[in-house]
Parts: C-alpha cells; sequence; structure tokens
C-alpha cells in the first residue's frame, strides 16, 4: 500500500498537467516498509531522448536527490512519471527500464477526462499492483 495526503497526490497531478505534452518525473520521499507513507516530492528533469514517450532522470541528479532525501531524514519511497497519452499501468518500456526492486512506481496518467494515478512495486521481474490511499 501507498499513502498519499491530498496535498501530494493534487501536487503530483498538477505537475503532470503543466509538463504535457511532456512525461515529468521525480522521486518520492517518505518512510516505507509493507506500507509505505510518501511525505515529499523531489522534481527531477526529464532528459530521455524523446520525452514524450518516455522518462529518465539523470543518474547524478538520481543520486543527489536520494542524498538530500537521506540528509533530511527520510528514505526513497519510489519513483514517479507521467503518462500524458499513455496507457494507466506501466509500459513494457516502464518494466524494461524498471531496476529499484521493493520500490514504487507511481504513473499519473492524463489520457482520460480524469487524471488517474496509480502505483506498482517493482519485483525485479514484474511490476505489482499497490493499493494507493489518500489520508
Amino acid at each position: 500500500m501507498l499513502v498519499f495526503s491530498r496535498e501530494v497526490y493534487d501536487m503530483l497531478v498538477s505537475r503532470a498537467r503543466r509538463g504535457r505534452p511532456d512525461e515529468i518525473c521525480g522521486i518520492l520521499a517518505g518512510s516505507r516498509d509493507e506500507r509505505a507513507e510518501v511525505g515529499g516530492v523531489y522534481h527531477a528533469e526529464n532528459v530521455a531522448a524523446d520525452t514524450r514517450t518516455n522518462y529518465e532522470i539523470d543518474p547524478e541528479e538520481q543520486l543527489a536527490v536520494m542524498d538530500r532525501i537521506e540528509t533530511d531524514g527520510s528514505e526513497v519511497v519510489g519513483f514517479y512519471h507521467s503518462h500524458p497519452m499513455g496507457p494507466d499501468a506501466p509500459s513494457e518500456t516502464d518494466a524494461a527500464d524498471a531496476t529499484w526492486d521493493g520500490y514504487s512506481y507511481v504513473i499519473v496518467s492524463l489520457n482520460g477526462s480524469h487524471p488517474f494515478v496509480g502505483s506498482w512495486r517493482w519485483t525485479g521481474e514484474a511490476f505489482e499492483p499497490e493499493v494507493v490511499q489518500l489520508r
């Protein structure tokens, strides 16, 4: 289970809308065990070759953000990106690029009439759906 505050949820949706037609991305901070709670959102620049259909966080920026999260006393909970025109679930490319076993991968889909925010945990082989709860 992944728990968001309404403020964090709204921030992700708003940033995804402002980023259209490109995918936006970043890292989620908070606490994690069998239930993860998101307390902070760290935006990152999308450096993918085609930012309209893919996302990539620069490795140096990713490490700097992860260090900042730990310095602030939190844990990395997972990662997020948007699908401005894509599916409400991880794509084949998302699965091919996933590398952080046990972490949450949040997708903000803007494909329908209402935004959809879903989460999946990467097992090392596949994404498993994760319940998203607002507190």
